[in-house]
């Protein structure tokens, strides 16, 4: 089955290496990296779609981060 997953998270090391972590992982990214401003707390957030291909069928019980 494939999977899907969308991190989040406001642009610093944080981010990038939750990203990094999913890579090792397995995960690959999927899409170009999105941005955005949050006005409020004064910080960009950025978002990045990965997908990995795993063993198994889908169902609601799949825990993505478990992967």
């Amino acid at each position: 089955m494939k999977l899907y997953r969308y991190l989040t998270g406001p642009d610093d090391a944080a981010f990038c290496k939750r990203v990094s972590a999913a890579l090792n992982r397995g995960w690959q990214l999927h899409g170009a990296p999105t941005l955005t401003f949050d006005s409020v707390q004064g910080r960009v957030i950025c978002g990045q779609a990965i997908v990995k291909e795993v063993e198994g069928e889908w169902s609601d019980e799949v825990v993505l981060s478990e992967h």
